[in-house]
């Protein structure tokens, strides 16, 4: 939607950081000092809160734009984190002690941490004129993931009203129970699920006027339902074709009330809305429930055979479901989850469940590409997990034209391209590099089709196009997709993750060796240094703060440097483990170091007992340590990429006893970001995510006290464990006066445990207040468990009134 000049020079899209404000109770002080400061129009003000920190208020001429990120204020021009955002969409507010709000000389909307000058980055290296068009490289693949199969398509929708449900997600408030069936006409039997789920666009428009809202659910008299749920027809008609069924669902009842009325920004609901439709289709294939839905589907779906796409929020509403279905004590048999430029706004994990995270690589509205932590944050989440999991960057795509209606020219409604610099080089719309509607549809609907045939279908051919081995689609076309993946655990072998750095490994000559993690030093508790310490929050994947969990360590690496080529690192392989021949492939992640610059490259060798040994320079095999296109934030990026050796190039070396692994630093001097080196061969395994406890936190309401002090918690387990769960802890304060400390901390539930506590400090204080605070406190990256219930509340009332 197009702000008026005023408006939208106080809401230039830029791109989502991760300093987060809670969602705070605060009462209008009796006597509350005078603003600190105050745009001359009255479009925003800053106040001083009783108690101290300043409360930032933006007032925009029309509603928000609909994004999948969220909003955030910015004071002369500074993110200070994510915003609340009223129901109409028209007013911001953030809480905060920063300093630099007294002395506010502006105040903007932010997305993604930036609020650029010219659309899209704020951040500018030497201009770059023209990037040249990609050419996919690698094998392209016998099969076709999006060729037709043999059956014919049946299109039908069914719609159960506009407020057909309540979600405990939003409040109780109603949502829809609408979606989109596409069904393999002829096919015998019950039939493999899976259903879409669009994520976070406007709700409503209106057909004269051609404009569109998101502040009312049902949608008011005169405008028409925007049909997100029907977007995405292509990889549908393809699945059907191939004897599976989709149910495309709608969920704008969720887009209209998320931000202002959920704890999560609408994941929980999100997932809420993928259960209910699967409860009805239950229903439905057993001949019960609605006439339509029984006509539809009795005897026709297997509910042990199910996979999950979502788009965008759709993404981590998903996640959510999945694990809403593991929680159950009869749950559906969910196979595959693939997250589609996705949010994460919490980090929980998904093990024990085959997934594929798509990232575009020119997402201007998740243009942090924050998806990428459920890959990372899952690697090791499950010692023994049996499934495969990837990650896939599409160069020259954006985040909207994977669904049609969200592409201009197609949708019914009004659509745009949400990467906002037109003229850029890399990702405009005129850019040689970047994929045009059609060609990013196409993409899309290769490897959504692709990853459900390869992983419910057991069509191991379609393996390629996700386990690193730089396999293509023919339908993909010129579309370059980078690709990483993990093996399940019993067909790899770990020789040095770099989540720690292995007290085995030896660094000698010229080089340097150390674990960072996170970045602008937002994980102090984690003992590492920050990663990425030039870039951006929308340049770094990896290491982006999450809005729910902004203190929680991201994403430990190893960052190796070296200054002559006599700079090495040396990791033995284990005595009990020095057998590698029934493994593909010895493979890693790596990235250039933007502190090193230019370019660089690695020299790998593979030892075996008698000293024999093979090298092959990573340049050789992979372009992982080849810089990604862009000049100005949030481009480039710096995302790990495969670098994978195949088991049959390390010739003349006994396979039966490899001793070592060497990495040297090649030439002058250079830096890389290290990870997961091991040998493995992928395979896309198996479910079995119901099998781990769920994490549950406890709500609690204590008084503030006059000193310091600390409110005790308790966090709890579905069922024992057998080996000790560990969990994130974040606090989550607004700033605005001493009550609790914002911090990340670990906590342990020892094996057999069913509950822990931690504690969250407070400083209490002895000023009359006049009303309690709520706090947000959220559990985020477990391992050896899954997230149940991850958010709950604080309550710090005031104790001295008495």
């Amino acid at each position: 939607m197009r702000l008026l000049a005023r408006a939208w020079k106080r809401t230039l899209i830029g791109v989502v950081t991760a300093v987060v404000v809670s969602t705070t109770v605060f009462a209008a002080p009796a006597h509350a000092d005078p603003p600190a400061s105050r745009s001359t129009d009255g479009s925003w003000s800053v106040e001083a809160i009783e108690g101290g920190g300043y409360r930032v208020t933006l007032h925009l001429d029309q509603p928000l734009p609909v994004r999948d990120a969220v909003p955030e204020l910015a004071v002369d021009g500074r993110s200070l984190g994510a915003a609340e955002e009223s129901a109409d969409g028209t007013t911001l507010t953030i809480v905060t002690a920063d300093p630099s709000a007294a002395t506010a000389s502006s105040v903007n909307v932010a997305w993604n941490g930036e609020v650029p000058s010219d659309g899209m980055g704020s951040r500018s290296a030497s201009p770059r004129t023209s990037v040249p068009a990609p050419e996919a490289t690698g094998r392209r693949l016998p099969v076709d993931p999006a060729a037709p199969g043999p059956y014919s398509v049946q299109h039908e929708e069914y719609d159960l009203g506009d407020t057909a449900i309540t979600l405990e997600g939003l409040g109780g408030r109603a949502a829809e129970i609408r979606a989109a069936v596409y069904l393999p006409k002829g096919a015998h039997g019950r039939r493999p699920l899976v259903i879409f789920l669009h994520g976070r666009h406007s709700a409503c428009y209106d057909p004269t006027a051609r404009t569109t809202s998101n502040t009312q659910w049902p949608c008011p008299a005169g405008q028409r339902l925007i049909p997100s749920y029907q977007g995405y027809s292509g990889p549908a008609d393809v699945l059907a074709s191939r004897g599976y069924v989709v149910v495309s669902v709608s969920a704008n009842g969720v887009n209209a009330a998320d931000n202002p009325f959920s704890e999560d920004r609408g994941a929980m609901a999100r997932g809420e809305v993928v259960m209910r439709h699967l409860d009805l289709l239950a229903d439905a294939t057993r001949g019960v429930g609605d006439d339509k839905l029984v006509r539809l589907f009795n005897g026709r779906l297997d509910m042990s055979d199910i996979g999950l796409m979502g788009h965008s929020r759709g993404g981590e509403g998903v996640v959510k479901a999945a694990l809403l279905n593991a929680a159950r004590h009869n749950p559906y048999g969910i196979k595959a989850v693939l997250p589609l430029a996705p949010t994460d706004f919490a980090r929980a994990t998904l093990p024990g469940m085959p997934m594929a995270v798509i990232l575009p690589y020119c997402d201007g509205d998740v243009s942090n590409q924050q998806g990428q932590h459920f890959y990372d944050d899952t690697l090791y989440a499950q010692a023994d997990d049996a499934a495969f999991r990837s990650s896939l960057m599409v160069m020259g795509a954006d985040h909207n034209f994977f669904n049609t209606e969200w592409t201009p020219g197609v949708a019914q409604a009004p659509a745009s391209d949400d990467w906002g610099n037109k003229s850029d080089p890399v990702c405009g719309s005129t850019a040689a590099s970047r994929l045009s509607p059609a060609e990013q549809y196409a993409v899309g609907t290769a490897y959504i089709a692709g990853f459900f045939r390869l992983v419910q279908g057991d069509e191991q051919s379609l393996l390629p196009l996700f386990d690193g081995s730089g396999g293509t689609a023919p339908s993909a076309g010129r579309a370059v997709v980078h690709t990483v993946a993990q093996a399940p655990a019993r067909q790899r072998l770990d020789v040095a993750t770099f989540a720690t750095m292995p007290q085995s490994a030896r660094v000698s000559g010229a080089a340097t060796a150390a674990i960072c993690a996170s970045m602008l030093d937002r994980s102090p508790q984690s003992g590492y240094p920050s990663c990425a310490a030039t870039l951006t929050t929308s340049q770094a994947p990896s290491w982006t703060p999450a809005t729910y969990a902004p203190n929680v360590a991201a994403t430990p690496v190893l960052r190796f440097a070296w200054s002559d080529a006599t700079g090495q690192m040396s990791v033995p392989l284990p005595k009990w483990s020095r057998d590698v021949t029934d493994y593909d492939a010895l493979t890693f992640r790596a990235a250039l170091d933007e502190k090193a610059g230019g370019t660089a490259d690695l020299a790998v060798s593979v030892v075996d007992g008698r000293g024999a040994s093979k090298t092959v320079r990573v340049s050789e095999v992979s372009q992982a340590l080849t810089a990604f296109p862009g000049a100005t934030s949030p481009l480039p990026k710096t995302w790990l990429r495969t670098v994978r050796i195949p088991i049959g190039s390390l010739t003349r070396l006994n396979l039966r006893d490899i001793r070592e692994v060497l990495v040297t630093g090649t030439g002058a001097a250079g830096g890389a970001y290290l990870a997961d080196l091991g040998f493995s061969r992928v395979r896309a395994g198996e479910a079995d995510l119901s099998e781990l406890p769920q994490i549950s936190l406890q709500s609690l309401t204590v008084p503030e006290g006059n000193g310091p002090g600390a409110a005790t918690m308790t966090l709890k387990l579905s069922e024992r464990s057998r080996v000790p769960v560990k969990v994130n802890i974040q606090s989550i304060t607004n700033g605005a006066t001493p009550v609790i400390t914002q911090l990340a901390q670990e906590v342990v539930i020892p094996a057999s445990a069913t509950w822990a506590t931690f504690q969250v400090p407070l400083a209490g204080n002895t000023t009359v207040a006049t009303a309690a605070q709520s706090y947000q406190v959220v559990a985020s990256v477990p391992a050896n468990a899954v997230i149940g219930s991850g958010f709950t509340r604080l309550v710090v009332t005031d104790d001295d009134a008495l």
